[in-house]
């Protein structure tokens, strides 16, 4: 398994928290801390400032992208006169790693490279996150029916992978990577987005595409090694649940309108399920790769 401290900086970064171990009871599960990440950005796309979560209370949707997770809130460094609204964003959860990870399920994809061989889960294209390491969450036997939807036969459920900021902006219909073909079919479609709710993105999403995920993932500077990693989380979804969207490298998880905390997280915990972290660390490149070396070899 990665150094625990490191998985712990990478939840970190995911959830907006700050994680920190424990050697008692988890504050939450793995599924708690999917349902946080996802939330947050669905939350953040419905233009709230804050997530009420069971048992942690109020989580800030506040962006904190950019400052160093473990210094202190620019404001706090003022005085207590000054200290704005940073000093009290980040919760504090409280996990036991011996509960939460599951090293036996590690795998280390950094130096594999799948080519043109094909995966599958649930019956449907698996693009496995070549070039990350994986962190095992320990999930097996945490959900009732068991654990076919983990497996590989006809009941797995096809994976996803959750980055950050992937909300609405994507969108269902009007997100399309080609409209110069078929153009009047597409603007029907469009105009359809308009009037027809089921049709305009309201909810979680993810991509069964690593390489989409990475656009989209959280970025964090280590103090284990003072290095630069990428975090995405990796899930498996509910095909009954999931709707392919207009961009086929995205997935939804529809929340209806309407629908109360309890319903919406309900849903997410019936869509999506957690069992990977993926960290990336930022790439160093050695002169010996720019520059091709030559020995004269003399005469004889």
């Amino acid at each position: 398994m990665s150094d625990p401290r490191l998985c712990l900086e990478a939840l970190s970064a995911l959830s907006g928290c700050s994680v920190e171990a424990t050697t008692g009871a988890s504050l939450l599960t793995p599924q708690d801390f999917v349902n946080i990440v996802a939330l947050k950005e669905f939350y953040k796309q419905e233009g709230l400032k804050e997530l009420e979560y069971p048992s942690l209370g109020t989580l800030s949707l506040h962006d904190i992208d950019g400052q160093d997770l473990y210094s202190s809130p620019p404001a706090l460094t003022e005085g207590p006169s000054t200290a704005g609204p940073d000093s009290s964003l980040r919760t504090t959860l409280k996990i036991n790693p011996k509960d939460f990870f599951h090293p036996r399920y590690d795998y280390d994809f950094t130096n594999i490279e799948d080519g043109d061989t094909t995966f599958l889960r649930g019956n449907e294209p698996y693009v496995r996150p070549c070039g990350w390491n994986r962190v095992a969450l320990q999930v097996k036997g945490r959900y009732d029916g068991g654990d076919g939807w983990l497996g590989t036969g006809k009941d797995a459920w096809p994976v996803s992978y959750n980055g950050h900021n992937m909300d609405g902006s994507l969108g269902i219909i009007l997100t399309r990577r080609d409209t110069s073909a078929d153009q009047p079919e597409f603007l029907d479609a469009a105009a359809a987005c308009l009037v027809t709710k089921e049709t305009r993105g309201r909810g979680v999403y993810s991509t069964p595409d690593i390489n989409i995920a990475e656009e989209y993932c959280k970025t964090f500077t280590s103090e284990v090694d003072g290095r630069k990693y990428k975090v995405v989380l990796q899930n498996r979804i509910n095909p009954e649940k999931r709707v392919k969207c207009q961009r086929e490298d995205i997935w939804l998880v529809y929340v209806p309108e309407g629908c109360n905390d309890v319903q919406t997280r309900t849903i997410v915990q019936e869509s999506i399920r957690p069992y990977g972290l993926l960290l990336m660390k930022e790439r160093r490149y050695d002169q010996k790769h720019f520059f091709k070396v030559t020995r004269k070899i003399p005469s004889t």
